[in-house]
């Protein structure tokens, strides 16, 4: 008889030659309830194999391009129970259509389980377990074939030795002679007396009919007897019954006897049995681990599948963030352009003024001018860019100042119906974007409501506690603005902040207008939420810091600007040529001395070749030497220069540690001339006087003059 493996100590063979694969999977096949095995080469691998071996681990680069025929011819030489597993760690999949070389290797390995890396550890180990346990059963069928087949050699000896019930039948008379075996086997005793009748009477009534025609086909044709059936004996219990039996016939070939021996399967049949429930519980459990490896490779492909999308939200992340930086980049340059043209428009405008056809041509042209303006301040408001003046705001008190404006934006179809409290806290925004924004999302709104509707606009308190998503604990206040109009499906929504997606058709929107109020939400660390649904309209919430701070007090709007305003000598730095003339000549007609540079180096000079200055304007973003650093290296040679930096960004970048004034482009002539006065502490010459120091008389100007173009043409002053 062959040996039996042994169970409690049982082997996994190892081959990974690479790095610490080896130890690794020692490890872990230690863990698995294994006794790791290493080698050094797939011949010593292969030598290995044996009966006794449970897994073998193999890896997929270590066996690529190498010689299997060793292995496979070990595999393909197995015994019948035997069916060894293999695991077989690969960086590509196990799939063909994934890994082509993993076909070559299950045809050669067979029972082959490709484990992908990197994996965790109790993947590994669940795999080996898994294995094992396939492994353990098929040591025990082969104990069980065994212990079948010496029983089956046993009682071979038995018979041959004379243990068969011998029997022989008289056709003339049907008289039957019996052995004492074979009377035991039909369940009598030795010295009963028993008949063909009798025999034939204790075979099953299922199985009498065949052995019947069985016993006359033999006499019939000569072939042998050879059947099995069952027997019911005296006591009502049920045996098997194997009978062979051969015909005699005597010279003249008459059929005269049938001569035969018989047995009890009753045993055999037993454990027959036993073995066919066994294999089918075998077969179950089979069924059974591989609904649970299929649910593995479901959970596996699921996380793939979530990882997948992750990795595409982060593309979508990447893309967005790289269209904001471009789009910031083409605003602060486009800025830069529309200076050029609003400045020399400005100044035409003045040498223009008895033409009317000329001032109407010019007038245009600034109105266009602005409108780019606009759009300007809507990309810098996507790209989170554009200047913002952040002060305490009662946001009840500026849309109830807007109410007028937004009934006429809205038109009379529209009915617009407020819901403002007077005892909410300020806000902390920028007034002119936010004035933009709201009536911004009211023509939208209107738009949305072709044959008319409501438009309502409310404000409430709310708190927000943990983890707000994109907002930080603390207090905030919503502006919500709700429409009764078309809405927008699902898909739509997800896309309604993207820059230049509209609905609207060609030349009826930007597709700027939601990424400026999105871009001007976060600049402020708030939020824009949109709720919208099919035929019954979309709410758009602007989710803005509260403050315990107070609002300011409102500023006179006209103040009175002196036409003899002292002449100053400015020193204006700008590396643009375009931008540098036109500055240069608004200052000029401001009635200031203007001395040009067109890099901080060449600044640098003019101040210290002692030349005098009173102010100097200098543009932030020059190649070489920034406006900051140019600030910080003029005042260690002249401390009390007063400096204006002129920026189209909204936040200098990190390390520009100084605080000078600031003049956000593209700006005006009234503009500059407001910063002018405030910055060197003198009342500036009135835009547009052409009077320089020395001129008599005054003017009332104003002195937060400003025009911001929307989609409709609507003008905020």
């Amino acid at each position: 008889m062959a040996s039996i493996p042994n169970f409690h100590n049982p082997k996994a063979l190892i081959y990974a030659p690479a790095g610490r694969d080896a130890q690794v999977a020692a490890s872990l096949t230690d863990e698995a309830g294994l006794s790791s095995i290493p080698v050094a080469d797939l011949n010593q691998f292969a030598s290995s194999l044996d009966d006794d071996v449970a897994v073998g681990v193999l890896t997929e680069e270590a066996v690529r391009g190498s010689d299997l025929k060793p292995i496979a011819a070990w595999v393909a030489a197995q015994p019948s129970w035997s069916d060894l597993p293999f695991i077989v760690l690969t960086q590509r999949g196990g799939g063909p259509e994934r890994n082509p070389a993993a076909a070559r290797l299950s045809e050669v390995l067979g029972n082959v389980t490709f484990l992908e890396r990197p994996f965790h550890a109790t993947s590994f180990i669940s795999v080996a377990r898994t294995a094992l346990k396939g492994r353990l059963r098929q040591f025990e069928a082969r104990a069980r074939l065994e212990a079948l087949s010496e029983g089956e050699r046993r009682l071979q000896t038995a018979l041959a030795a004379g243990r068969l019930g011998a029997w022989e039948l008289e056709l003339s008379s049907m008289a039957l002679s019996a052995s004492a075996t074979c009377k035991a086997v039909f369940g009598r005793g030795p010295d009963d007396d028993v008949t063909r009748d009798d025999l034939i009477a204790s075979i099953h009534p299922d199985d009498r009919d065949g052995v019947l025609a069985s016993l006359r086909r033999t006499i019939d044709t000569g072939c042998d007897y050879s059947i099995e059936h069952r027997t019911i004996w005296p006591d009502g219990s049920l045996h098997w019954t194997e009978v062979h039996a051969q015909l005699y016939a005597d010279r003249y070939g008459s059929a005269r006897k049938l001569v035969g021996v018989c047995s009890d399967t009753t045993a055999r049949k037993t454990i027959e049995e036993n073995l066919r429930r066994l294999n089918e519980n075998l077969e179950e459990r089979v069924r059974e681990r591989t609904r649970e490896v299929n649910a593995a490779h479901q959970t596996l492909l699921e996380e793939v599948a979530q990882r997948e999308r992750a990795e595409e939200q982060l593309r979508q992340s990447q893309k967005m963030e790289a269209i904001g930086q471009l789009t910031g980049g083409v605003a602060h340059d486009f800025n830069n352009l529309l200076m050029v043209v609003l400045g020399n428009l400005e100044l035409l405008g003045k040498h223009v003024a008895g033409d009317a056809k000329a001032t109407r041509l010019v007038d245009g042209a600034v109105q266009g001018a602005r409108r780019g303006a606009a759009l300007t301040q809507r990309l810098l408001a996507f790209a989170r860019q554009q200047d913002l003046q952040v002060r305490p705001v009662d946001l009840a008190e500026l849309v109830s100042g807007m109410n007028d404006l937004l009934r006429r934006s809205v038109g009379p179809s529209v009915s617009i119906e407020t819901a403002l409290p007077e005892t909410l806290p300020p806000a902390l925004v920028d007034a002119n974007q936010l004035e933009l924004a709201l009536l911004n999302l009211a023509v939208n709104a209107r738009d949305a409501m072709p044959v008319g509707g409501t438009l309502s606009i409310s404000l409430r308190e709310e708190k927000v506690v943990g983890n707000g998503g994109d907002l930080k604990e603390g207090i905030y206040l919503v502006l919500a603005v709700a429409d009764s109009g078309i809405g927008m499906d699902a898909e739509t929504l997800k896309k309604a902040v993207d820059p230049f997606f509209s609905t609207k058709e060609l030349g009826k929107g930007t597709g700027l207008g939601l990424s400026m109020i999105h871009g001007l939400a976060v600049q402020l660390n708030g939020a824009l939420l949109l709720t919208s649904e099919p035929g019954v309209g979309t709410t758009a919430e602007l989710w803005l810091p509260a403050t315990e701070q107070r609002p300011e007090q409102a500023k006179e709007t006209v103040s009175l600007v002196s036409e003899a305003a002292p002449r100053l000598r400015i020193l204006l730095v700008d590396d643009d040529a375009l931008i540098a003339m036109s500055s240069v000549d608004m200052l000029e007609d401001l009635g200031h001395e203007v001395v040009e540079a067109n890099s901080g180096s060449q600044a640098l000079e003019l101040i210290r070749s002692g030349q005098p200055f009173d102010l100097m304007i200098t543009d932030y973003s020059m190649p070489g030497m920034t406006g900051a650093q140019l600030a910080m290296a003029a005042r260690d040679i002249l401390p009390a220069l007063p400096v204006v930096l002129a920026t189209g960004y909204a936040d200098l970048p990190a390390g520009t540690d100084i605080d000078l004034p600031r003049l956000g482009k593209p700006y005006n002539q009234a503009q500059l001339a407001k910063e002018i006065s405030r910055v060197a502490g003198e009342a500036a010459p009135v835009p547009g006087s052409g009077r320089g120091a020395g001129a008599s008389g005054s003017r009332l100007v104003k002195a937060d003059d400003r025009c911001d173009e929307i989609g409709d043409g609507a003008c905020v002053v």
